[in-house]
Parts: C-alpha cells; structure tokens; sequence
C-alpha cells in the first residue's frame, strides 16, 4: 500500500495496490499491521455507509470532545472530492484544508485524524463508507458551512445539492472568533 503524506499532520492518503483481470478486481482496504506502523488507531467502532447522487454535498461536519472521531473514509463505487479541516487550536495548520480526490476505481483511503472537519462532494453518484474510532452523539454533531468565506474552499461544482441542515451551519468565525487564518 502506498501512503502519501499532506502538508497538514497526521492527514495522509492510502492508495491500495489493486488486482485486477477479466473477473473483477481485489484490494486490501485494512490491514491491522501496516495501521499499526503508520500510527493510525485501530479501535474503529462504528461503520458508516451513504450513497450520493451526484452534485450532493455532505459537510462540514465534526464530533465535539468526548466524541470526537477520526474517520477512515472511501467510496465503495463513484468518485468524491473529499475535504478535511484542521480544527485542532494548537496545530501549526489550524483553519487549514486538505483535498483527496477518493475514487472507487482507484480505491484510495482518507485516514482523517479527531479534531477535523469533514465533507465531501459527489463528483458521480457515489456509495461512501467510512470506519470510525468513537460512536456517533447527537448532542456532540458540530459543523461549519461549506462556503465558509475564510476557509474559501474549492469545491470543484457549482450549485451542489445541500441539505437544509447544512445550509444553516455556522461560519468558522463564529466557532472561532479570536482566530485568524
């Protein structure tokens, strides 16, 4: 398996190795050892799956303190732009954003650490799964809208499909007030 580091600690990128021929393909998508070595927890707790239509736009989204969760994320069939922001107050990259362009063909991974934002764009109907390390709390759910002026995200579409949730998350300034990116 590949691994490719991010300008922002602790987000990397895992690219299988896929085999594949006239029946199909076959990859590894866990592998408790090489998680190990890289650093990555392993108590994943709760599996979570979605389907997208394309142009839908999931995020940004984050578990607040004790539940916070880092997240193993995928597409299982599609392609998704991925987006993770560094929410952690003490990073070096704090109010900073990482792209992953996930593929189910391709079958890359996202390993997206506790204290980040998380959302993705459906670039194709897509089905995405993700591994998580804490269960999700309703009373824990947090969010930062996706066309947050500070963070200025590109998320690659035009008039993507949002929910009325997400619609009315707040900005990162009003989370973070006395920062400046």
């Amino acid at each position: 398996m590949q691994v490719r580091q991010t300008a922002i600690d602790g987000l990397i990128e895992l690219i299988p190795r896929v085999f594949e021929d006239e029946r199909g393909h076959f990859f590894e998508s866990y592998n408790k050892t090489l998680f190990t070595s890289l650093g990555l927890p392993m108590d994943f707790v709760q599996d979570n799956q979605s389907f997208s239509t394309k142009g839908v736009l999931r995020g940004l989204h984050f578990q607040n303190e004790p539940f916070a969760q880092g997240k193993l994320v995928r597409v299982i069939t599609g392609q998704v732009l991925d987006v993770a922001v560094d929410l952690r107050p003490d990073s070096p990259t704090f109010g900073q954003y990482e792209t992953f362009l996930l593929d189910g063909k391709m079958a890359n991974m996202a390993w997206i650490p506790e204290g980040f934002a998380h959302g993705f764009v459906a670039l194709e109907d897509s089905i995405f799964s993700y591994k998580c390390t804490n269960v999700y709390n309703k009373t824990a759910e947090g969010g930062i809208r996706w066309d947050d002026p500070d963070l200025n995200i590109d998320w690659g579409i035009t008039n993507p499909n949002v929910s009325e949730k997400d619609q009315i998350l707040p900005t990162f300034r009003t989370l973070f007030p006395h920062v400046v990116i």
